[in-house]
């Protein structure tokens, strides 16, 4: 029997278009969420799936133990994570609390960490993770203080998972990305953001969701079987621009 996936944040944005994805390449998928409105919508759209929709906070580690165990229970043992979860905040370091930056800290990396110890313990032969970077973890962007350390963490979490675990059938690696047409970015990105944004992205557009978890499909999967510790950008040419004009 094929391995489980557990998608975090699953219920919307990125993450309901990598499930999305998995569903399709024929894995049997946890989609885990802290929004049990968002979970309910999800779940309409997975009609007869092998699918299950768990609700938790995952920076609470009895939460996601508790969601991992249903998910071995229910699936199987997890051969793929994607953590997918997290908040972001537009908003100068000069304004910037500390109960924020913690917050942010909190959610995006260390919320990363507990799942992904908790697919480790429960792993079938094999297990992938990937985990949800940012450009703005690799480039520092205005507004961007407690997201992009967040994020430039995750990154680094990363690596040093794949150098831990890369002799034990564990794979590791990171995605970037840029501009992409979420909830979340409708909520950050005003007009001006957009049109700065636009003309630092080569190829001129935001992206799609579904474009991004085609990368994580294809980390996840057996083809990807030698990428260990690497960071791929899904940017539009974004971090290749060099020196911008404008904005």
């Amino acid at each position: 029997m094929k391995h489980s996936a557990v998608v975090t944040g699953g219920a919307s944005g990125i993450g309901l278009a990598v499930a999305e994805r998995l569903v399709d390449d024929g894995w049997p998928v946890a989609i885990v969420d802290a929004d049990e409105d968002a979970l309910a919508r999800a779940e309409g759209s997975f009609s007869g799936e092998n699918t299950i929709f768990l609700q938790a906070d995952i920076t609470d580690e009895d939460e996601v133990a508790d969601v991992f165990d249903q998910t071995v229970d229910r699936l199987g043992l997890i051969g793929g994570l994607v953590n997918s979860a997290g908040i972001a905040r537009d908003i100068s370091a000069e304004e910037t609390s500390a109960e924020l930056f913690r917050e942010i800290l909190d959610i995006n990396l260390v919320g990363s960490f507990i799942c992904s110890k908790a697919a480790l313990e429960r792993m079938g032969a094999t297990l992938s993770i990937v985990n949800m970077g940012s450009v703005s973890g690799l480039r520092a962007n205005r507004g961007r203080a407690a997201y992009g350390a967040s994020k430039a963490g995750v990154k680094l979490m990363s690596e040093v998972l794949a150098l831990e675990y890369g002799n034990r059938g564990v794979r590791v690696n990171c995605v970037a990305p840029g501009p992409i047409h979420t909830p979340m970015i409708a909520r950050l990105h005003s007009e001006e953001d957009r049109r700065i944004w636009l003309g630092h992205v080569p190829q001129g557009r935001y992206g799609e969701p579904e474009e991004v978890a085609a990368a994580i499909a294809f980390l996840l999967s057996p083809e990807a079987s030698y990428i260990n510790g690497h960071t791929l950008a899904v940017d539009g040419g974004f971090l290749s621009t060099g020196v911008l004009a404008g904005g």
